[in-house]
């Protein structure tokens, strides 16, 4: 008698690879523990992502970074403040990362830095999450008045921060390079909001 698959199976083996890619990047991942996470066989696995391991994280990017969007996206329409949004925002993945007592960084940060040119898949998944990212920041900021250019280039220069800070404070074991970035970036921030505003009265 052939038996059906348990639902939400896919949804284990990505939440299982989040989870590994969090804590011991691309290269750290054994395909036997997540298939054990997830409490799934090899056959499901493959049935569900014909290309292993590689297809399995390109999904497992995709779903963190809906998840980081997700969050910010909150966040935003809570707080009317720029300011105050990113600040908030940035404080919930600070939380994260010391709750997992520094061992949980984000994951997008770690695969890019393990990845390589003949990783296009992944690299194409990465692009995509950290365009969204600064995408949503320059409207954000674009939305309060600061010039279209201005925008996109102070998201970039927020989330590289947002990224940088994290990689900073997970090898420190220390929430310092968070809090000192946050101050700095967001006083800058103030300013360029202060000036956007005064330009229009």
């Amino acid at each position: 008698m052939k038996t059906t698959e348990a639902p939400g199976t896919r949804d284990r083996l990505i939440g299982a690879m989040f989870d590994s890619l969090q804590r011991k990047g691309l290269h750290g991942v054994g395909l036997s523990e997540i298939l054990h996470d997830a409490q799934a066989p090899k056959g499901v696995m493959y049935h569900h992502f014909p290309g292993g391991k590689a297809d399995l994280a390109v999904a497992a990017i995709e779903a963190g970074a809906a998840q980081i969007k997700a969050s910010l996206l909150q966040v935003i329409e809570a707080h009317a403040d720029p300011a105050d949004a990113l600040k908030i925002w940035w404080g919930h993945a600070h939380k994260r990362l010391e709750r997992s007592g520094f061992e949980r960084g984000c994951p997008l940060a770690a695969i890019s830095l393990e990845s390589t040119p003949d990783d296009i898949a992944l690299r194409d998944a990465l692009a995509q999450a950290f365009g969204a990212f600064r995408e949503l920041v320059a409207d954000l900021l674009a939305g309060a008045g600061i010039g279209a250019k201005r925008s996109t280039q102070l998201a970039a220069l927020i989330v590289s921060a947002y990224e940088g800070s994290l990689i900073q404070a997970r090898v420190a074991g220390s929430a310092k390079p968070v809090n000192d970035t946050v101050e700095m970036l967001l006083g800058l921030l103030r300013i360029e909001l202060a000036n956007a505003k005064e330009s229009r009265a």
